[in-house]
């Protein structure tokens, strides 16, 4: 992947309709009255997926939408489950809920809250694989090397499952093993699989991939909170022992939950991928690529 800032590509078409579509439901979810976020959700975040890929393309001659628009299209599919898993384990911990007004059906509410899921992925890659073009991280030193040995695998997986029985038995203690104990379990999983993990990266010292996931996250953090922040309906957190210092709707130190987040996105994506036969070797997320 190459640092292109000066690169003279074209901006593609569908950039332009990602400003288009961020522009347009950006102002009717913060300027029209009542239920407007149910359906404006989707259309605002794909307008970001877009934009933030022709972003990509335009520094490096390649993204995800231009690499395969059928893969990424699966980056949707995917993160539907993807989320929900995180909904259900809120079902225990409690630690955010969504204000409505109560006119939206249950079955209706699930079809457009999935809809609205669909975009957590190709946002958080998207964004990641942006970042990832910069000079900057694709010159980051090695760091220390966390290897794929039997010690690390079982110590992985073993430590993922009890993160979440403590998370699922004393919530209001252990509720920030929810950002962990996904990908702890699920890494070694996809180890043993033969599907990408990060650990592949990190067992030669490479940490640009997660740099890149943790950046990005943090820069889709700030959009999710800033966006849904005058929006409705909308979203708000109960956090035990750390909900102060709000920015915007999340306890500042929330934010921080977004770097494992990003990682448990990886492994889930992959994990889905694999089962679908894009386990060994596909290498359709592209970071910091030399």
């Amino acid at each position: 992947m190459v640092d292109s800032g000066t690169d003279s590509r074209k901006w593609p078409t569908y950039g332009w309709l990602g400003l288009a579509l961020v522009a347009v439901f950006w102002t009717l979810n913060w300027g029209l009255d009542g239920i407007r976020t149910h359906w404006g959700f989707f259309p605002m975040w794909l307008g970001y997926c877009l934009t933030v890929d022709a972003l990509t393309l335009k520094r490096t001659g390649s993204s995800l939408l231009s690499r395969d628009r059928i893969a990424y299209i699966g980056l949707f599919a995917a993160s539907v489950p993807a989320w929900w898993l995180f909904e259900l384990i809120n079902k225990r911990t409690q630690n955010w809920i969504y204000l409505d007004d109560g006119s939206i059906g249950p079955i209706e509410h699930a079809l457009l809250a999935s809809l609205a899921f669909s975009t957590v992925i190709p946002a958080v890659f998207g964004t990641a694989e942006f970042v990832s073009s910069f000079k900057w991280v694709r010159q980051l030193p090695q760091g220390p090397r966390v290897t794929t040995s039997n010690t690390v695998i079982v110590t992985f997986f073993v430590s993922g499952l009890v993160m979440l029985a403590l998370t699922l038995a004393w919530p209001r203690f252990f509720f920030p093993f929810v950002w962990l104990s996904i990908f702890f379990i699920l890494e070694p999983v996809n180890h043993r699989l033969g599907n990408q993990t990060l650990l592949a990266y990190t067992s030669t010292g490479d940490w640009r991939p997660i740099v890149s996931l943790w950046i990005g996250v943090l820069i889709c953090g700030f959009f999710w909170e800033f966006w849904n922040f005058w929006s409705f309906p909308k979203w708000i957190y109960s956090v035990p022992f750390v909900g102060f210092g709000h920015v915007f709707e999340m306890p500042v130190l929330g934010y921080g939950g977004y770097l494992p987040f990003a990682l448990e996105l990886f492994a889930l994506y992959h994990l889905l991928a694999g089962i679908l036969g894009y386990g060994a070797g596909w290498k359709y997320l592209q970071l910091a690529d030399d």
